[in-house]
């Protein structure tokens, strides 16, 4: 299937580099390439994959002959619900069998080498700050700005950390409260979710499925709901003031 043989991630980094290469060769398929990707799925061939390679590619081919193989592999037979069905649907229906096979395909790697529970977890967090396929191809999410956001993870100071996550709407924005830095060890990463794990307004946990939004004042995390800020509002706020700060400041 591959050419050219990959070396096979064994770090929560290297898995993490390893989804990514993968996700954009898979949007790439559905968005930019998409003429050439609904020409190779003919149903009149054979069942059919979309892969999406390491390196940024992606490609269409049979399924790989070995049983068990040695990754999991793509849903089968994409090419033969082409024509009975429009194609934005069809498009999107691929785009979620793809992140179906991202995710499994990031997991069997971690459980391959072992990854405990803090591993797991952060791999999810780095894996949930990036929009899925589905929402790029459905146009919830903009493939331009997303597939430039790199997951930092050397800065330090407290504004370089709140803008390591790839989220693409703005540098203060992020589905979940802050982790630290990930060269630090997980227990130290478990206690920081745990402070920073309830809403400002609300009090109510967080869910990795909401929208939140970290005060630059207090630095408290909000849901985007509480404080009537969506993911679009947020991309042209610089800097965000909760409702409590802007009170102060305009008592002041």
């Amino acid at each position: 299937m591959e050419g050219i043989p990959h070396p096979i991630p064994r770090t929560v980094e290297e898995v993490f580099n390893d989804f990514k290469g993968r996700r954009s060769g898979l949007i790439k398929a559905l968005t930019t390439d998409v003429d050439k990707f609904y020409q190779q799925c003919d149903p009149e061939k054979e069942n059919l994959c979309l892969y999406g390679l390491p390196n940024e590619t992606w490609e269409v081919n049979l399924p790989v002959e070995e049983v068990p193989p040695e990754l999991p592999e793509p849903a089968l037979g994409i090419n033969f619900a082409r024509d009975g069905m429009q194609e934005k649907d069809w498009l999107s229906l691929v785009a979620v069998h793809s992140d179906s096979w991202l995710l499994s395909v990031a997991f069997y790697f971690g459980a391959r080498f072992g990854f405990g529970k803090n591993e797991r977890k952060r791999l999810f967090l780095m894996i949930n700050d990036l929009p899925s396929i589905f929402e790029v191809v459905t146009g919830n999410a903009k493939p331009s700005k997303d597939q430039s956001a790199n997951h930092n993870s050397s800065g330090k100071s407290k504004s370089s950390a709140k803008s390591r996550q790839s989220e693409p709407q703005s540098k203060m924005v992020k589905v979940s409260p802050p982790s630290k830095d990930e060269d630090e060890s997980g227990e130290e990463e478990e206690e920081d979710d745990e402070q920073g794990a309830t809403c400002g307004a609300c009090g109510d946990s967080y869910g990795t499925d909401e929208f939140w939004i970290c005060c630059d004042i207090c630095e408290r995390w909000f849901h985007g709901k509480c404080v009537k800020i969506t993911p679009a509002k947020a991309e042209h706020i610089k800097q965000y003031k909760c409702p409590s700060c802007s009170s102060k400041r305009a008592r002041v």
